[in-house]
C-alpha cells in the first residue's frame, strides 16, 4: 500500500523509523517516507518534516526549509506547525524575527485549542512581545493550557500567582499550580517548588523537601536547581555541609553560563572551599558572570583587580569594574567605588565624589559605608557635604524609569 502512493500509508514507515517501533531507528529513512506524503500535500508529513530539518534529524539542519514545511502544514490549519511557526518568527529562526506574526500563528493555533499554543500566546501577552502587555489575559491564556494539564501552563499560572500579576497574589496556589507542574517533571515548577518550601511561602518552611525539589530538576540539568542545591550544600541547610559537593553544583551550573553559579565558584577558588584556593581560576569565573552584567560578578573583579590577585594589578580596571556594579545598584561595589576616590586609586583623588558614593552605598543598606560617613565628614567642608549629598540625589534620580 506505501508503494502505491497512499499518503497515510507512506506517512506510517515514516513514524515507524523515526521512533525505531518494529525496525532500527532510521532518521534518514524517516525523512525518506515523510518526504513521499508531503509533496502530495499531507500535512502531517509536512509537519514532521519541518521537525526533522528544524533540529538536524536524519537531514542537515535547515531553518528555512524548516520554517517551509512547517507553513505548508499549517495553512491547512494543522496546530502544532501554526505553533512551531510561531516560534520561529518568535525567535528569528529561518525567518527574520517577528513578534507580531509570532503571536498570529500562536493565535490561531491557540484558538483551536492547542495547550502550546496557548501558553506561548500567555507568555507573549505577559512580556509584551508582539502585543501590549496585558496580565490578564496572560493569565487566561496560561489558564487555558494549564486546564488541558500543559506543564508550562500550569508552572506559569503558578509564577503569575505568586507575584500577583494579573490575579490577586496567592501563593497558595501558585503552590497548587507548581505542584501540578512539577508532577510531570516540568523543571521550573520543581526549582519554584524548592523555593517556596525553602522559604515557606505557600507552605510551612522545609528546608529538606525544598532540597528534595531543587534535587529533581538538577538532576534533569536545570541550571538555576543546581546552584541552589550547592547553595544548600554550602550552608548546610538540611542537608550535610559539603563544599565539595557545593562545588560540583555550582560547577554544572556554571558550565551552562549561569551567572550566580559562575561567580560563587569563583569565590570558592578564591577562598579555597571545596577547591584548592586558585586566584586566577577564581578571576577567570568571576569575569564569565561579569561580562553576562552579573553586578555582584564585577564588584568581585573589580576587588581582585584593585589587590592584584589572579591578575596583575591594576587600579583604573578595579575602578571601571566597580563603577558597572556601583551603577547597578550594587552597595558593595559603591562602597568601594567610593574608598576609590576618597584614596586616590585609580582616580584622580576627590573627596566629594568618593563622599557620594558612600552615601549611595549606605542608602543601600551598606552598614560598613554608613559607619564610613563620618569619617568622610571629618576631612571635609559643610560645602563640600552638602555637594556631595546633592551628586548623590541626582545620581539617584537619573537612574529612576522615566
Amino acid at each position: 500500500m506505501a508503494n502505491q502512493g497512499n499518503p497515510r500509508a507512506q506517512f506510517n514507515p515514516g513514524s515507524m523509523y523515526a521512533d525505531g517501533l518494529g525496525v532500527p531507528n532510521d532518521e534518514k529513512l524517516a525523512v525518506e517516507w515523510y518526504r513521499k506524503p508531503a509533496d502530495k500535500g499531507y500535512a502531517d508529513a509536512q509537519f514532521n518534516l519541518g521537525w526533522m530539518y528544524a533540529n538536524g534529524l536524519g537531514v542537515p539542519k535547515d531553518e528555512k526549509l524548516a520554517v517551509e514545511w512547517f507553513r505548508k502544514a499549517a495553512d491547512q490549519g494543522y496546530a502544532d506547525a501554526q505553533c512551531n511557526l510561531g516560534l520561529m518568527y518568535a525567535n528569528g529562526l529561518g525567518v527574520p524575527k517577528d513578534e507580531k506574526l509570532a503571536v498570529e500563528w500562536y493565535r490561531k493555533a491557540a484558538d483551536q485549542g492547542h495547550a502550546g499554543g496557548q501558553c506561548y500566546l500567555g507568555l507573549m501577552y505577559a512580556n509584551g512581545r508582539g502585543v501590549p502587555k496585558d496580565d490578564k489575559l496572560a493569565v487566561e491564556w496560561f489558564r487555558k493550557a494549564a486546564d488541558q494539564g500543559n506543564a508550562d501552563g500550569q508552572s506559569n499560572l503558578g509564577l503569575m500567582y505568586e507575584n500577583g500579576r494579573g490575579v490577586p497574589n496567592d501563593e497558595k496556589l501558585a503552590v497548587e499550580w507548581y505542584r501540578k507542574a512539577a508532577a510531570q517533571g516540568d523543571v521550573n515548577a520543581q526549582c519554584n517548588l524548592g523555593v517556596a518550601y525553602a522559604n515557606g511561602r505557600g507552605v510551612p518552611k522545609d528546608e529538606k523537601l525544598a532540597a528534595e525539589w531543587f534535587r529533581k530538576a538538577a538532576d534533569q540539568g536545570y541550571a538555576t536547581a543546581q546552584w541552589r542545591l550547592g547553595f544548600m550544600y554550602l550552608n548546610g541547610l538540611d542537608v550535610p555541609k559539603d563544599e565539595k559537593l557545593a562545588v560540583e553544583w555550582f560547577r554544572k551550573a556554571a558550565a551552562q553560563g549561569y551567572a550566580p553559579a559562575q561567580w560563587l565558584l569563583g569565590g570558592m577558588y578564591a577562598n579555597g572551599r571545596g577547591v584548592p584556593k586558585d586566584d586566577n581560576l577564581a578571576v577567570e569565573w568571576y569575569r564569565k558572570a561579569a561580562d553576562q552584567g552579573d553586578a555582584g560578578a564585577q564588584a568581585l573583579l573589580g576587588v581582585m583587580y584593585a589587590n592584584g590577585r589572579g591578575v596583575s594589578k591594576d587600579e583604573k580596571l578595579a575602578v571601571e569594574w566597580f563603577r558597572k556594579a556601583a551603577d547597578q545598584g550594587d552597595a558593595s561595589a559603591q562602597w568601594s567605588l567610593g574608598g576609590m576616590y576618597a584614596n586616590g586609586r585609580g582616580v584622580p583623588k576627590d573627596l566629594v565624589v568618593g563622599y557620594m558614593w558612600t552615601s549611595l552605598a549606605a542608602a543601600n543598606g551598606s552598614e560598613g559605608a554608613r559607619k564610613n560617613l563620618d569619617a568622610f565628614e571629618k576631612l571635609m567642608t559643610r560645602e563640600q557635604v552638602a555637594e556631595a549629598q546633592r551628586l548623590a540625589r541626582e545620581y539617584r534620580d537619573s537612574r529612576q524609569p522615566k
